[in-house]
């Protein structure tokens, strides 16, 4: 089971770690503030209370083990810096930090950050969803349950037809574009709007998926 770590238990914390959480993700959750720490403990897989500066801390409480840890302390920009460079000295394979400015932006990215994100453009719902699955790589909620998600093409489909696919038939999903990086003639990146049953999916493309929320996830989730 993929585990991903969470630093900061605000707003945007608390909710990017009870979404992953609900998604069967194995959260763990580190915040200075024991109240926060006891309110979230019951909705993750753990909360321990620590100083996310101290990679010992952050070791004993097992962030070494994380498959990715998202540092949420936008609003403390020293403490992120050293929750960051704790964590790449833990040698955490994917370190998410949350900024509340492109100039912090950019120095939490000089001490390593693999990744930042703003909480007034990356609501933490959406970061859960395409943190929780393995090849999501982008989702935007539509309306009435349904959603947009950007996938790797599952090994499964690479060589096949549109059509044999049986995407639509199958999980109800429309795919609205194949993104490829490169094509069977290697002409370098293209993207093939509305594709038909006979594109071919080969190995790199990037499908954009539509569909009800309940039958992405289980797409996904067979697919993964």
């Amino acid at each position: 089971m993929r585990r991903i770590g969470i630093i900061g238990g605000g707003r945007f914390g608390s909710t990017l770690a009870l979404s992953l959480a609900q998604q069967g993700v194995d959260v763990l959750l580190m915040d200075r503030d024991r109240e926060i720490v006891q309110r979230l403990s019951e909705g993750v897989g753990k909360a321990a209370q620590g100083d996310a500066a101290d990679a010992a801390a952050l070791a004993a409480a097992g962030f070494a083990d994380c498959d990715i840890v998202v540092v949420c302390m936008g609003s403390n920009l020293e403490a992120s810096i050293l929750a960051t460079m704790a964590l790449k000295d833990l040698r955490v394979p994917r370190v998410v930090a949350k900024a509340s400015s492109d100039t912090a932006g950019k120095v939490l990215e000089r001490v390593g950050a693999d990744q930042i994100v703003y909480p007034e453009r990356d609501h933490a719902v959406r970061l859960a969803r395409v943190l929780g699955a393995r090849t999501v790589l982008d989702y935007v909620g539509v309306s009435n349950g349904s959603a947009i998600i950007e996938m790797e093409a599952p090994e499964r489909f690479i060589g096949k037809p549109l059509s044999e696919t049986r995407i639509r038939s199958v999980y109800g999903l429309t795919v609205l574009e194949i993104q490829k990086t490169r094509s069977l003639m290697n002409e370098g990146p293209q993207k093939v709007v509305a594709p038909s049953g006979d594109d071919v999916i080969i190995s790199g493309d990037i499908l954009v998926l539509f569909g009800p929320e309940e039958a992405l996830r289980r797409f996904e989730k067979e697919m993964g």
